[in-house]
């Protein structure tokens, strides 16, 4: 199982780390332009303004391809949030717990059985991890994956997302005013392409989880092209899911999508116009 990455490209470092660039007083000097005094930039500091700033590495390098699920966990509401008094004080301890609970919740649900040794696992792990600001793109590795496993990780995905009202939101509200009331998921498979050095990647999926998890009146949403999800009536599915013709903007008006059947029956029904049936 490939080693999980985490990136977090909107993590504070010095600018000889190359990932902010925020010259400090000493990268400035006094000079004489066009007979006038000037602070200007040392021209060390300004060659440093490059795509090495991404942390991307090599990013002409070969791209390789692979097989994957992607999630893509987003917090409704994260906007507002960060918009209430004194946010400095608000949302750096929520994000450091909910990014904790996140990734407990990634392993935990992941889990059939616990050994001295370590775990028997449901589904393997992620691969890739990264912060975007509101949410989490998360990426699994579906080349080897079988039917079964790659219908536990949407189960899982769905699961955390009803965690988050149950359990985390209950606890944060105890410690943190306002916090982002719903957590959403959208879910697609496909083919990732790694950039630079494999510090991220990009592909139709990613962009196809971002847009699912923006459909209103849902938490959850899977675009089941490459994930058998069988919801015929003698199906254990059946119970939970509905399959609907959805129109993606930017990539097709009858893209198929599985939703949470509850989610559905008490949708309202402006949202409901934008889904179909089959």
């Amino acid at each position: 199982m490939a080693q999980i990455r985490i990136s977090n490209l909107s993590e504070g470092v010095s600018l000889n780390n190359h990932r902010i660039y925020r010259p400090s007083v000493s990268d400035f000097t006094d000079a004489e332009l066009d007979g006038k005094s000037a602070s200007i930039l040392k021209k060390g500091t300004f060659d440093q303004f490059t795509p090495a700033l991404l942390g991307l590495g090599d990013i002409a390098s070969e791209a390789n391809s692979i097989d994957a699920i992607a999630a893509v966990f987003d917090l409704e509401g994260f906007t507002r949030f960060c918009g209430q008094i004194e946010p400095q004080l608000s949302v750096p301890r929520f994000l450091s717990e909910f990014m904790n609970w996140l990734m407990g919740q990634l392993k935990e649900e992941s889990v059939h059985k616990r050994h001295e040794l370590g775990v028997l696992l449901y589904s393997p792990l992620p691969f890739f991890v990264k912060f975007m600001g509101d949410g989490l793109l998360v990426l699994w590795d579906a080349s080897q994956m079988a039917d079964a496993r790659k219908r536990i990780v949407m189960m899982n995905c769905r699961g955390i997302c009803l965690n988050y009202k149950s359990t985390f939101y209950q606890r944060i509200s105890k410690s943190v005013v306002d916090p982002p009331p719903v957590l959403r998921c959208g879910l697609a498979r496909g083919t990732v392409y790694s950039v630079g050095n494999g510090t991220d990647f990009v592909g139709s999926c990613i962009n196809m989880a971002a847009r699912l998890q923006k459909i209103p009146g849902v938490t959850f949403a899977m675009n089941i092209r490459g994930i058998t999800l069988d919801v015929s009536d003698d199906s254990h599915y059946r119970k939970y899911y509905v399959i609907k013709r959805v129109s993606i903007r930017g990539i097709g008006d009858n893209e198929l999508v599985a939703f949470w059947k509850d989610e559905i029956d008490v949708m309202k029904a402006r949202d409901k116009r934008r889904i179909r049936d089959l």
